[in-house]
């Protein structure tokens, strides 16, 4: 069994790390808070990739059931 100084000497840690943009790295309609963009979030991670994409949706326009923030 490792303990995470042993993970951190194997692999590094987040100080180091440096997204990488590839063509995985796409935008996503998934509003924000979904289990989707979650998950889209979890596997830029896992991919390497940055965490944001400037084209990601910002806003629940459109969306049916969506709870709208109060102004």
């Amino acid at each position: 069994m490792k303990n995470v100084f042993d993970t951190i000497l194997e692999v590094g840690h987040d100080e180091d790390f440096v997204p990488v943009v590839t063509a995985d790295f796409r935008p996503t309609d998934a509003p924000a808070g979904s289990p989707a963009k979650l998950e889209v979030l979890a596997e830029r991670i896992r991919k390497g990739l940055p965490l944001w994409h400037p084209e990601d949706r910002v806003d629940y326009a459109g969306l049916t059931g969506a709870i709208r923030p109060q102004d």
